[in-house]
């Protein structure tokens, strides 16, 4: 595994698009969030958040191959939101997302806080995130009966 980050340009939203279509769309099909879901984003969102100040989204790479993507969203006081975090279906579970943050907490070495959210009943990203040092803050969004979305968040002073 040699994975790398990699700044996405606009030319890059269809390829983002693409990749989180077929990321979420199992998590969509399962938890039927269709107002919510990334699976139902349009390119044209993706390109809205490309063009954000203060937005960094990058392609996540594998040996130079495309696996999926991470979106920062830089909010005040050194505090930052990592709003998707994606890897493809077939790449999942080999710890690429777990390298991933390690590359972006080392990247944004400012942060004194970092913030996501994940759904409650996808225990292995709840799983992910507490053993990457991410605590569950107070705040839970039902979204339907069968989903909540779960806040986290990570000081790091």
């Amino acid at each position: 595994m040699e994975i790398s980050i990699i700044r996405a340009g606009l030319n890059d939203a269809s390829l983002i698009h693409e990749m989180q279509i077929k990321s979420f769309r199992p998590l969509l099909n399962k938890y039927q969030d269709f107002n919510t879901s990334p699976a139902n984003e349009t390119v044209e969102k993706i390109i809205s958040r490309i063009n954000q100040s203060f937005t960094d989204y990058y392609i996540i790479e594998d040996y130079n191959v495309p696996v999926g993507a991470i979106r920062i969203v830089k909010k005040e006081n050194q505090t930052y939101r990592v709003s998707p975090i994606f890897v493809l279906p077939e790449h999942q579970g080999k710890g690429i997302a777990q390298k991933v943050f390690s590359v972006i907490e080392a990247k944004y070495n400012d942060a004194k806080v970092w913030e996501l959210d994940t759904i409650l009943q996808e225990q292995g990203n709840c799983y992910l995130y507490e053993k990457l040092g991410y605590k569950k803050t107070k705040k839970n969004k039902e979204i339907n009966d069968k989903m909540t979305i779960v806040y986290y968040e990570k000081l790091m002073i």
